[in-house]
């Protein structure tokens, strides 16, 4: 069995290799995006928590825009100091400032309180049919999650499916994986 960082390693190989080829990307991304504006996650939720992706990852973009033309208020997570995480409200004037990560984080002060969020579209690199994932490494997202009661999904390529490894402890699954597969189409714990 590999290691997590393997792991990390081969999501991010995988990921790259679908971004060399932008018109197979675009396409599983809209099919991914239909089930996921179909799903009541999305109908029902006012406030979608998603993070601005790096080049090589789902784009999110597509997602931000929607439910802003929705009326939906949207929310983008700040690091923090001790791997935490805090969630800003953004608009289409919205600046962004890139991280030593690469991640572009918005420059706002109207901090969103966790309560608040109806909807978090957790983002990572490999994500088992169980609903649990392997991020970049930092933890932030589990520990912010340990807390959270609103709803979770993930949009996840098929590429990116891999039930070859073990969760820990303190991984938290998300509810819902929307993907391209027609292996799995939901999360079940």
């Amino acid at each position: 069995m590999l290691s997590k960082k393997q792991l990390r390693e081969q999501g991010i190989r995988a990921l790259k290799k679908l971004a060399n080829h932008p018109a197979l990307k675009t396409k599983k991304e809209q099919q991914i995006l239909t089930f996921l504006f179909a799903s009541q996650q999305w109908k029902t939720s006012d406030t979608i928590a998603v993070t601005k992706a790096l080049e090589f990852e789902f784009d999110t973009g597509k997602v931000i825009q929607r439910a802003l033309s929705q009326g939906k208020k949207v929310v983008i997570p700040k690091s923090l100091p001790e791997r935490k995480l805090a969630f800003y409200e953004v608009d289409e004037d919205t600046v962004y400032q890139r991280t030593q990560f690469g991640v572009e984080e918005p420059i706002s002060n109207l901090i969103v309180t966790k309560e608040e969020i109806d909807l978090i579209v957790v983002p990572g690199l490999v994500f088992s049919s169980k609903g649990y994932r392997i991020g970049f490494g930092g933890g932030y997202y589990d520990r912010y999650l340990a807390h959270y009661q609103g709803r979770t999904c993930s949009l996840v390529f098929a590429e990116q499916l891999n039930n070859e490894w073990t969760n820990e402890p303190l991984d938290v699954a998300v509810e819902r994986i929307y993907t391209d597969s027609y292996k799995m189409k939901e999360a079940t714990q």
